[in-house]
């Protein structure tokens, strides 16, 4: 994560106007940020193992507020692996890797995260093709704005 976001989590977000403020922050084709945090299991896809990564970040963080995480990457291979339902896939990986994974999903799937530095054109112009719901943002600002409380 670059070092405005982190500066956006660690100072703006206990305002709750970080999205207010960053409009750009947070863009979406699908659900928005408050939508997403109000779902329940999430597969994140990333270094989840690494606590130096986002994704170990992301997933732990999660994890602490009571959401059900699956870990894609290091633990698991594939979306695909996941038993069980996802409302929310996380990417927080290579955009090349994010890509092959979302290619091979079979599974459903409510929306897809895409943290700062996953995206690329190629990843983006697939999502709209494929009619694909996504949002661009960062999980760690909706665990400070909007997550669950008492789960």
């Amino acid at each position: 994560m670059c070092a405005w976001v982190k500066c956006l989590t660690d100072s703006l977000v206990r305002e709750r106007r970080a999205i207010e403020i960053f409009p750009l922050f947070c863009y979406t084709v699908g659900m928005d940020l408050k939508e997403i945090m109000a779902q329940r299991v999430f597969a994140v896809a990333g270094d989840t193992l690494n606590e130096e990564k986002y994704a170990y970040k992301i997933k732990h963080g999660l994890l602490a507020h009571g959401y059900t995480v699956h870990a894609v990457g290091k633990e698991l291979q594939s979306f695909n692996d996941i038993g069980g339902d996802i409302d929310i896939i996380d990417l927080c990986i290579n955009p090349a890797k994010g890509l092959a994974l979302i290619k091979d999903c079979k599974k459903p799937f409510k929306c897809i995260v895409i943290q700062p530095g996953a995206e690329n054109e190629d990843l983006l112009a697939y999502l709209n093709e494929n009619g694909l719901p996504y949002i661009q943002g960062c999980l760690l600002v909706g665990l400070s704005v909007y997550a669950r409380k008492g789960l």
